[in-house]
């Protein structure tokens, strides 16, 4: 049984949404140890993802593709933390009317890569609120995470 963090930030529900499909699937299906935390309601330390197997990391972009206020200390604090081949996996929601969609996925993607993440290779965003394809494809992203876990595709980037 591995122990997932499940970390997100959520404005308007939407990564919320694709969050709580994918602590669902994994803990009911795979019985996993799953911790969830919001970045609005719960104390988040950088130095607690090495505690964890794999993580699970949701964020929405902002207007102008920004990160949101709430995520951007945790950023700048990750220099701080060992996430050398832990396997992380990031997902959120945009607005594909900004011309920056989904930009705050790349931002995290690319940091916790080089600071050694073994990442999921693709990055979930959704436009908006999540249909029942999106939700799926949230599960299906919690799997390929697990798969990292496990040692089965530890030479994905």
């Amino acid at each position: 049984m591995s122990k997932i963090l499940l970390l997100y930030a959520s404005a308007t529900g939407n990564t919320e949404l694709m969050a709580k499909a994918m602590a669902n699937h994994l803990r009911n299906n795979n019985n996993h140890d799953v911790v969830v935390k919001m970045f609005d309601y719960d104390e988040i330390e950088v130095k607690e993802l090495e505690n964890y197997d794999g993580i699970l990391f949701g964020v929405y972009t902002w207007v102008g593709g920004d990160l949101p206020f709430e995520v951007e200390d945790f950023y700048d604090q990750l220099d701080g933390v060992n996430i050398k081949r832990k396997p992380f996996a990031v997902f959120g929601s945009a607005d594909s009317f900004y011309d920056e969609f989904g930009t705050a996925l790349d931002l995290m993607y690319e940091r916790f890569e080089k600071l050694g993440a073994v990442m999921v290779p693709e990055k979930l965003v959704v436009d908006l609120e999540p249909s029942q394809e999106d939700i799926k494809k949230s599960e299906q992203l919690s799997e390929k995470l697990l798969r990292l876990i496990s040692g089965s595709e530890l030479d994905v980037k």
